[in-house]
């Protein structure tokens, strides 16, 4: 590095000023050494902008990185002696002839020392002439240098006045406030035009909530624009110096901490209740840690515990399909609305509107997901659904965990249906997902909490791989891989299916790794969904990822299909499920499909019971005869134990193997990397 450049080195953070007169700060990102110049770059509006600027206008303006000055001698101060005519003549060589005066006629003796005096008169002259700018520049970086100086001593002093000691992180503060304020504000309108999207990603940052405020913890997200989002992640060097590292991400819509969720609602779920009436399937879904705001927005406003229904996308979105009803197009279909509402929770289904009853999920012989049993309320207008809505969300199951006091540990999943003389013509899904942040539960030593974060895990896992491969028309969706995804399978597969991804974001310092991590579970979404020309304008596509799930596809009829989805999930996310965890999320799902296949045969083998006893007691009754057909008796009886005995031995032989994957799953769960994983 020349030394010319002074303090500047790559990724130096400099003043910049810019064809319109702003100034702002931006980073140094290359030196220029045959031109003496740098390269900077900036992010405006969510986009990388950069320029190349000369060295003199980056001293300019940043006088503390510029190069110890030589201050050049004054025109007024004599240029040292020069003890002979060789060292001149040395230095004339390189400088044009200048002739003495036609007047002067030295003697021959004094000549050629008069001549050299004359040229370095001449030289020192021209020498002074060249250097009188640089002189003016120099006393211009000092005089801005020194102004700079007082401005910062009289802001610090300023500051001092103003910081309020009892804030943990000040510094932090200021460096926030300082970047903030040489962004560009564009922040969406309802003027914006509503863009259509078969994959819908957006993320809705909500405000500080009172517990923080209470801590005085900081506000560390910004979104400058309708579809950027910045974190200012708190970083130290090793000299425990602090910094910011601002990470930019970017979506369809990016919704501040002012939004209503009217407004959100405009441009996420309010464009998909047509895909239903024009026999289609949507699914909106709110993703994001534990008191994120996914149930405030899906289920409506809080005042401490009470909720007011009538403001979540649930019934906003009823509301506007009894709107479209109204529609001469729509009316004359004659449709009928019904409205279903469940839970997932460890693996099994619940009906939140029939009093928590457990539900099956198979197949039928058309390999049509059906959840029996599953009750559907037909509904008239708006009221009645929210009456339904607060009937589920009174039982909907809760409980203590790591991050929040009381978190939502199931996923709930609530369905507006419109049915046409009996048969499906659309269905709406909308889900307030269980926070990702359990996900991390899977090394718990309670088994119950390891069984609840590892189907977290999976089926968030399973969710984003469905919308890969509904965004890329895969031949196949890996949706059996999770029950979440297997019930919402004609969803992903329908050819008139549109889906929309709310991320809901912490703004609090605290909650920066949980915020980041569901920044980027959201983004690796809708990366899947671009055209891959675009792709590699904000990073390289993984291009092994998609060949390996081509060659995987091909590979799918000679393999078993829950069980291969689930290994097809782990393939496809190696960075985030390392092999133990494969081996761990495999018992757990053995260890499901044993226990719903174990209670079944209880169930069967206890039905059968009762009619045993039936047949036992009409044997008894025939001993009570004088003269009863002892033969009959003993061989119907023996019938009867023989029948016993073979299906209790294979319900105590299942049993047994249900025990052993009990003992499996613990197993697995010890041998779990301790290092806790990348989020979903």
């Amino acid at each position: 590095m020349a030394s010319g450049f002074g303090k500047i080195v790559v990724g130096t953070y400099v003043e910049i000023k810019r064809s319109d007169g702003r100034i702002h700060q931006a980073m140094v990102t290359s030196l220029n050494e045959d031109n003496e110049s740098v390269t900077v770059e900036w992010i405006e509006n969510g986009d990388t902008k950069g320029k190349e600027i000369d060295l003199e206008s980056i001293f300019a303006l940043n006088p503390d990185v510029a190069p110890d000055e030589e201050i050049a001698p004054s025109p007024e101060t004599p240029p040292p002696p020069t003890p002979t005519c060789v060292k001149v003549n040395k230095i004339a060589k390189n400088r044009r002839t200048i002739a003495p005066p036609k007047n002067d006629t030295p003697s021959r003796d004094n000549r050629g020392l008069r001549n050299c005096n004359i040229i370095l008169t001449y030289l020192w002259w021209f020498n002074s002439r060249r250097k009188s700018n640089c002189v003016k520049e120099v006393e211009k970086l000092q005089e801005k240098r020194e102004r700079r100086r007082l401005q910062q001593q009289e802001l610090r002093e300023k500051r001092a006045q103003e910081v309020d000691t009892t804030i943990p992180n000040y510094e932090i503060m200021y460096m926030i406030r300082d970047f903030r304020a040489s962004l560009d504000y564009r922040p969406l309108t309802t003027a914006d035009l509503i863009e259509e999207h078969r994959i819908c990603v957006c993320v809705r940052k909500r405000p500080l909530n009172k517990k923080e405020l209470s801590v005085k913890d900081l506000d560390v997200i910004t979104i400058p624009s309708k579809d950027v989002v910045m974190v200012h992640e708190p970083k130290q060097k090793v000299d425990l110096t602090r910094y910011l590292e601002n990470q930019t991400f970017r979506f369809d819509y990016a919704f501040d901490d002012s939004t209503t969720n009217e407004m959100v609602y405009r441009f996420t779920a309010r464009p998909l209740v047509e895909t239903i009436f024009e026999r289609g399937m949507a699914t909106c879904f709110a993703y994001g840690q534990t008191g994120s705001g996914k149930t405030h927005t899906m289920g409506g406003d809080f005042s401490g515990k009470n909720q007011d229904c009538s403001k979540g996308i649930y019934a906003l979105a009823a509301r506007d399909v009894f709107l479209m009803l109204k529609k001469p197009s729509y009316k004359k279909l004659d449709l009928q609305v019904y409205a279903t509402f469940f839970e997932i929770y460890s693996g099994k289904v619940f009906d939140l509107l029939n009093r928590k009853a457990k539900l099956r999920v198979l197949e039928d012989g058309k390999q049509q997901v059906q959840v029996v049993g599953l009750q559907e309320k037909e509904v008239k207008c708006t009221e009645d659904v929210l009456k339904l809505i607060e009937v589920g969300n009174s039982c909907r199951t809760s409980g203590q965990t790591s991050a929040n006091a009381h978190s939502s540990r199931s996923h709930a999943v609530f369905q507006i249906i419109l049915r046409r003389k009996g048969k499906m013509h659309g269905k709406f899904s909308l889900i307030d997902l269980a926070g990702n942040e359990r996900g991390a539960d899977t090394s718990s030593a309670d088994r119950q909490t390891r069984l609840e974060g590892a189907e977290i895990n999976k089926s968030l896992l399973a969710l984003k791989e469905c919308i890969r491969a509904l965004g890329r028309n895969k031949p196949h969706t890996p949706f059996r891989a999770s029950k979440l995804t297997q019930v919402l399978r004609d969803s992903f597969i329908g050819e008139n299916s549109r889906t929309c991804m709310i991320a809901t974001i912490s703004p609090g310092m605290t909650s920066c790794e949980n915020t980041l991590n569901t920044l980027r579970y959201a983004n690796r979404v809708k990366e899947l969904t671009v055209d891959p020309n675009q792709v590699m304008e904000g990073g390289r596509p993984n291009i092994h990822a998609v060949n390996q799930l081509d060659l995987l596809d091909e590979e799918w009829l000679s393999i078993s299909p829950q069980r291969d989805d689930l290994k097809l999930l782990c393939e496809q996310n190696e960075e985030e499920v390392s092999p133990q965890l494969f081996t761990f999320h495999e018992a757990v799902s053995q260890l499901v499909e044993m226990e719903e296949q174990v209670l079944e045969d209880h169930r069967a083998v206890f039905q059968e019971s009762i009619r045993w006893l039936e047949d036992e007691k009409v044997l008894l009754e025939m001993t009570e005869e004088v003269d009863y057909d002892v033969e009959s008796y003993a061989t119907q009886l023996e019938q009867i134990l023989d029948q016993k005995i073979e299906i209790l031995t294979e319900l105590r032989d299942k049993v047994k193997s249900f025990r052993s994957a009990l003992q499996e799953e613990e197993q697995a769960s010890k041998q779990i990397n301790p290092k806790r994983p990348r989020a979903l």
